[in-house]
């Protein structure tokens, strides 16, 4: 018998990973930093607010930052918390 540390011929594939990893932009998700990108630059450059429009792009982009550092699939998570309803009426 092999060791148990060992796998079995043919059952052991390489992969690479960018398969495993989420696609972040500067450390925050990609939708995230885009929807925050162009909110401020909305904010920005449409209403000609510059201040509010930097404070909450970065704003935006920090806690992003933070929630993909404690889980990078914390969007994914968070769309499918909202959707579902609670089990206990409390």
């Amino acid at each position: 018998m092999s060791a148990p540390d060992t796998f079995a011929a043919g059952f052991e594939v390489p992969l690479h990973r960018s398969l495993t990893e989420p696609i972040l932009l500067g450390g925050a998700p990609r939708t995230v930093a885009i929807a925050n990108g162009t909110l401020a630059a909305a904010v920005g450059l449409g209403l000609q607010l510059w201040i509010p429009g930097v404070v909450l792009w970065v704003a935006g982009h920090s806690l992003a930052v933070w929630g993909a550092r404690v889980d990078p699939q914390f969007m994914q998570v968070f769309a499918r918390h909202i959707k579902h309803k609670p089990l206990l009426d409390v």
